[in-house]
């Protein structure tokens, strides 16, 4: 009965002392006071407020990829891409390191608690014991306590755990900023791939024209009937058709790796484009007035506001180098020399080591080191303003291009008409006996011409327009409701 009122008294003592434990710890915990980071204010876009004149400005919102690109072969492509293309594989497992640091550094605002257990049995021989003789002594002990707890008065260490912090959301839009881009590289790819297939398929149709020709104006030669100048131009015009079936069929095979490295894995010809370059792909069109407001949704330029952010919090941690540092060790439990006797009443312990870092000279370290994280902050400002510029270029080039490919696409229209209607005209007058076949020839020649600058138009504006969803951080949807700029 005495040893179970014994072990009773025992475990009371042990859940007081452990109860102050927890409740001091919980209170430095709260302990902190001050903070020496920078606060950043909301900065201004040093860029003019939208990309075209006129009264009225859309209202954009960001737009998946899947309503973007809506061919149903590139979207299963894209898919495949965001699963097995190793880049991107890369920036997510980047992500899961830098979450992984950042966890490291957020642990620190908390006491860890630990277990420590131990035990020694020592002997000691006659000639260094006190009674000159020889003893066996033991020492067994069992607590729970904080090991270096730092207190974080001056906010040192809730600005590393908030420097990690936006590391990690600068590292998550990174990896968002290598999806964008993939999604646009492989469109491009794609559209590559259709453009050449295209040219290859006109230029076996031209070859087939033109040998039909040649047969004819050989057997022609051969009874006198035509001339060797009419003869070797027809032979110029295939050897020039045989040259462009062997440089597409060249690139054909280039733009199909690059498609196999872009998706991960190599693509079925299932997902290769078939149709002609004016229905392959339906995009979105470009709202009126688009504001420069959507920038601030790439995710290049939202890590690069946050790597600010996480300069700021660096200069904080550099200030707090300056003010002393409290750390606090303390531990808690039961101690004995006899295993069997290690939780009897009595046998309590506790222990309570606080000590304090003042630093006093250092050869300007600390001063050296917060210059270093100012000009860092300098630095991630600048580099912020410069991204949100370029981007803004980026932009405007690619609207640029695009009212130009228009125009320049309405052109070769026209041209394409016209030189088909030349080609007729010259074939019909040859076939009367009013033009030599050289008139024909280089008819021909030219439609050939207008038909591939023809081709590579909208391939041109359909590139413009996937480079459009990639600079400006992933597409953009028109709402209904458009007025005056604020």
């Amino acid at each position: 009965m005495n040893l179970k009122n014994r072990s009773f008294n025992a475990g009371n003592v042990h859940k007081r002392q452990l109860k102050t434990l927890t409740v001091s710890a919980i209170t430095l915990v709260v302990l902190s006071a001050c903070q020496l980071a920078p606060e950043q204010n909301k900065l201004a876009l040093p860029v003019p407020d939208a990309y075209a004149s006129g009264t009225n400005q859309a209202q954009v919102t960001p737009l998946k990829w899947q309503e973007f690109f809506n061919d149903k072969s590139l979207q299963a492509l894209i898919a495949q891409s965001l699963e097995h293309n190793k880049n991107l594989q890369i920036a997510m497992l980047n992500v899961q390191r830098v979450r992984g640091l950042y966890q490291i550094e957020d642990s620190a605002l908390y006491p860890s608690l630990d277990f420590n257990s131990s035990g020694t049995r020592q002997r000691l021989p006659a000639d260094l014991s006190a009674g000159n003789k020889a003893t066996i002594s033991s020492q067994y002990g069992a607590t729970v306590g904080i090991t270096s707890y730092e207190l974080d008065i001056w906010g040192k260490v809730g600005n590393q755990s908030a420097q990690a912090l936006q590391t990690l959301y600068s590292t998550e839009l990174s990896q968002y900023s290598t999806q964008v881009t993939l999604v646009a590289e492989l469109a491009n790819a794609w559209l590559n791939y259709a453009a050449d297939q295209q040219l290859l398929t006109l230029s076996r149709e031209t070859l087939n024209s033109q040998q039909e020709s040649l047969s004819l104006t050989q057997k022609s030669f051969d009874l006198g009937a035509a001339s060797k100048l009419t003869l070797e131009q027809l032979k110029s015009t295939v050897a020039t058709a045989k040259i462009d079936i062997a440089k597409y069929k060249r690139l054909l095979k280039r733009d199909k790796n690059a498609l196999d490295l872009l998706v991960g894995k190599p693509v079925a010809s299932d997902f290769l484009p078939s149709k002609s370059l004016n229905s392959l792909l339906t995009l979105p069109e470009i709202p009126v007035g688009l504001p420069s407001d959507l920038l601030t949704q790439r995710p290049d330029i939202k890590a690069a506001e946050h790597q600010l952010l996480a300069a700021n919090a660096n200069i904080g941690i550099a200030r707090a180098a300056f003010y002393p540092s409290i750390s606090l060790t303390a531990n808690v439990g039961s101690a004995s020399s006899d295993l069997n006797s290690l939780f009897d009443s009595g046998s309590g312990s506790w222990s309570f080591v606080p000590s304090i870092r003042l630093p006093i000279f250092n050869m300007g370290r600390n001063q050296a080191g917060l210059d270093v994280a100012k000009a860092e902050q300098a630095i991630a400002l600048v580099t912020y303003q410069q991204k949100i510029q370029q981007a803004f270029r980026e932009v405007a080039d690619i609207l640029a291009d695009r009212e130009g490919y228009q125009a320049q696409l309405t052109a070769l229209d026209m041209l394409l008409q016209s030189r088909q209607s030349t080609f007729d005209l010259s074939q019909a007058r040859y076939n009367k006996g009013v033009d030599s076949y050289l008139q024909v020839l280089d008819a021909q020649r030219t439609w050939y011409n207008a038909q591939q600058q023809n081709i590579m138009g909208q391939q041109a504006l359909l590139a413009s327009q996937i480079s459009l969803y990639k600079v400006v951080g992933g597409g953009w949807e028109q709402s209904a409701k458009t007025g005056q700029p604020e």
